[in-house]
This record gives C-alpha cells, sequence and structure tokens, in this order.
C-alpha cells in the first residue's frame, strides 16, 4: 500500500480537527512540527504494512535454513506457521526479537545461534523444550570461540543492552529458558492461547494485555521487547493479537513522545495511564493503530522539527 498526499493531507487534518474540536495538543500547533510528525506516522504506516505484505508472499524454503546466508527467522515463521509448526513459528518470531536484526550485521547473530554456529542441528523449539538448560551448557562451551572469529554478530538496535554471555543474569541462554518455560515445556503455544482465551471470547486488545502481562516472565523482556514481540505475532498473522494502548508505562522514547504532542513538554509529569488513555483515542480518530501510534510518538521527539527516517 503505498501512502501518498491523500494519506498524509488526512492525517493532518485529523490532527488538527482533533486538536482544535476534542483536545488540544500543543505539540504540534506549529506547521513545521505538525508536518514533521505526519512524516513519522507515514513512515511507521509504511513499516507495519511491510510486514504484512511479506506474511502474504512467497517465500525460499531457504530462509528456514540457518546454514543458508538467506536466513530469516521472520520469513522462517512465516513458513514454518504454513506448514502447520506452530511452536516452531513462534519461537522464531522470539527469536527474531530477542536478537533484533541489526543494521549492519543483519540477522547473522540469530542464524548462529538458532543454527548451533554450524554444528548438527538447530535450537528449534522441540530442542529447546527437551532440554531449556542446554542452551546455556552450548553457549559456556563456544562462547569464546563466538567472540574471536573475526565475525560481526551484533544485537538490534532495540536489544543493543542484550549478551550471550553465561554468567550475566540476563544472559541469552537464561532468556530463552525462561521463554519455554513461560510457554510450558509440554504445552505448547496452541495450548497457552487457548487457556489464556477461555472460551474464546477474549478480544485481541485483551489478549494482547494478557500475555503482556504473563511475559513479565521472561528474563530481560521488558516494556519494549513485549511489545515488539506480540506486535509481530499479529503482523505476520500467527494469532489475531493487537494492542489497544501503547503501553506507555516504562517507556523512554514513546512517553517522551506523548508528552511533547498533548503537553508540548517532553518531561511533564502527565501520568502514563493519562496518556496512554489519550494516545488510544486519538489512535482511534486518526484511525491508526498502537503500534504506529507508539512508533511514530518514539521516532517523532527525536527530531520534531526535522524528520529523519529510523529504519530500525
Amino acid at each position: 500500500m503505498r501512502y501518498g498526499e491523500d494519506k498524509r493531507d488526512q492525517l493532518k487534518s485529523g490532527l488538527s480537527s482533533y486538536s482544535l474540536n476534542i483536545e488540544a495538543l500543543p505539540g504540534v500547533q506549529t506547521e513545521v512540527r505538525l508536518s514533521t510528525y505526519v512524516d513519522q506516522l507515514i513512515d511507521s504506516l509504511r513499516r507495519v504494512h511491510y510486514v504484512q505484505k511479506i506474511s502474504k508472499m512467497d517465500h525460499d524454503h531457504r530462509r528456514k535454513d540457518p546454514s543458508d546466508p538467506m536466513f530469516d527467522p521472520l520469513k522462517a515463521a512465516i513458513l514454518q506457521h504454513r506448514e502447520g509448526n506452530v511452536d516452531e513459528a513462534f519461537w522464531l518470531v522470539f527469536l527474531a526479537t530477542h536478537f533484533g536484526r541489526h543494521v549492519v550485521d543483519g540477522w547473522r547473530l540469530a542464524r548462529d545461534i538458532y543454527g548451533k554456529y554450524g554444528a548438527a542441528g538447530t535450537w528449534s523449539w522441540n530442542s529447546m523444550s527437551v532440554d531449556p538448560e542446554g542452551v546455556s551448557v552450548w553457549l559456556t562451551e563456544v562462547e569464546d570461540e563466538l567472540q574471536k572469529d573475526g565475525v560481526n554478530r551484533r544485537f538490534g538496535n532495540h536489544r543493543k543492552y542484550e549478551t550471550l554471555k553465561t554468567s550475566s543474569a540476563r544472559g541469552t541462554g537464561k532468556v530463552l529458558e525462561s521463554y519455554v518455560r513461560w510457554v510450558g515445556q509440554n504445552r505448547g503455544h496452541e495450548l497457552l492461547l487457548s487457556e489464556v482465551q477461555g472460551d474464546g471470547q477474549q478480544d485481541p486488545g485483551a489478549l494482547f494485555d494478557t500475555l503482556y502481562s504473563q511475559m513479565g516472565q521472561v528474563v530481560s523482556f521488558g516494556r519494549t521487547g513485549r511489545f515488539d514481540y506480540l506486535t509481530m505475532l499479529g503482523k505476520i498473522g500467527l494469532t489475531d493479537i493487537e494492542p489497544r494502548i501503547p503501553y506507555l508505562a516504562g517507556a523512554t522514547g514513546p512517553l517522551r513522545g506523548a508528552r511533547l504532542l498533548l503537553d508540548n513538554n517532553p518531561t511533564s509529569s502527565t501520568s502514563a495511564a493519562v496518556l496512554n488513555e489519550k494516545i488510544r483515542q486519538l489512535g482511534l480518530h486518526l484511525e491508526v493503530g498502537m503500534q504506529v501510534m507508539e512508533d511514530s510518538l518514539c521516532n517523532w521527539q527525536k527530531s520534531p522539527e526535522t524528520f529523519i527516517h529510523f529504519g530500525g
């Protein structure tokens, strides 16, 4: 989907009418601020649509093979889901979220860990669910070699403070183990979702909220990690899930952006709870989802008067 001048005009008009008739938006009272924020909304819409688009495309099966440079955990998840391998699809999305795609290294880190650094087999869901502690033992064995082989394999921007070190309380081994234990070694993702949904009446927003809360059990998956993981499940079509608020509690950039937009002060004292509801209402008015609102506010507050494209 292309977002041209018509969409831009619609968003600009929507923000202006909201500010005039519903609640003032002092952060975008100038034309340059308004235009810059609209540009960030468009950029966020494009990012979300891109992932939704690839979820419907055909993909080379080499995308599933971590021994192949074409490996891509998100496209692999799409393929696994189409083949009925639900647990592996969810697991690959989790790995993609944990490691992230580095702007230079791409998926190299996820590829080497999932692919056991070239050894036989993979750290698949089946492998992990049988032996959750095994990945930490293995990482201890290969840690030095991974650091000294001259290959750049870095975490993505949202995960840049993560580590492979098994000595760390938030090392990758502990993260992966804790995710398996949250889902349940013998339960799997379908049963987890079934138990969460109960009678099946939970809407996408309620499902998101419940899983977001439960994922507090996963090591090193704070506000951003949980939000990124759960929104990705929805975008690539693994389950019907979508945030109904931007989850600003614990946020940094998105919270500053919301305060800048609504208070014209990125360090105002307005609470995350109050801002969550106000941004939810604005998103409904603009007819854009909460991931777009969260992402656009985060990026806009970094440069509110000059548009900068952020690829991460």
